[in-house]
C-alpha cells in the first residue's frame, strides 16, 4: 500500500471517529498523533485539516451534486470519504483527479458497501468535471 494511500485511509478513519463520537476532529487527530498507533503521517494530517477548513463548502458541494442523496441519508463511511476526496480534488493540485477517484472508490471497497464504489465514483466524477466552479 502507498504512503499516499495509507494516508488517506487514516485520514477517513480520523474523521470517521469524530463523527461517530461527536468529537472534534482535530482532537481525535491530535490524540492518534500522540498514541501513533497507526502512525499518522503529514499528509494525512494534511488531508484532515483542509477537510476541517473546507466541511461546510465541501458538504454544499456534496449535497448539492448528489442526485437523490442527502448528506444524512448517505452512509457516514462513504460520506466522510467523499469528504476527504472532494478536499484532495478541489485543493491539492499536485494528484490527478482521476488517481484521486480511483483512491476513494478503493475505500469505499474496502470500507463500505457493495453499491458504495459506483456512488462514490459516480459523484466524484461530477465534481471533477464541474471543480472549476466549486467555490469549497
Amino acid at each position: 500500500m502507498s504512503a499516499r494511500r495509507k494516508a488517506r485511509k487514516r485520514a477517513v478513519d480520523v474523521l470517521f471517529e469524530a463523527e461517530q463520537r461527536r468529537l472534534d476532529p482535530l482532537e481525535v487527530l491530535t490524540r492518534r498523533i500522540a498514541a501513533a498507533q497507526p502512525p499518522i503521517g503529514e499528509y494525512a494530517v494534511t488531508l484532515v485539516e483542509g477537510v476541517v477548513a473546507h466541511r461546510e463548502g465541501i458538504d454544499e458541494a456534496l449535497s448539492t451534486y448528489a442526485q437523490g442523496w442527502t448528506l444524512d441519508r448517505m452512509p457516514s463511511v462513504d460520506r466522510t470519504i467523499l469528504r476527504v476526496a472532494t478536499w484532495e480534488l478541489v485543493h491539492n493540485d499536485d494528484v490527478p483527479d482521476d488517481v484521486v477517484i480511483s483512491e476513494a472508490v478503493g475505500l469505499a471497497e474496502e470500507l463500505s458497501t457493495d453499491e458504495s464504489p459506483r456512488f462514490v465514483n459516480g459523484l466524484l466524477g461530477r465534481l471533477r468535471d464541474l471543480k472549476a466552479t466549486l467555490e469549497v
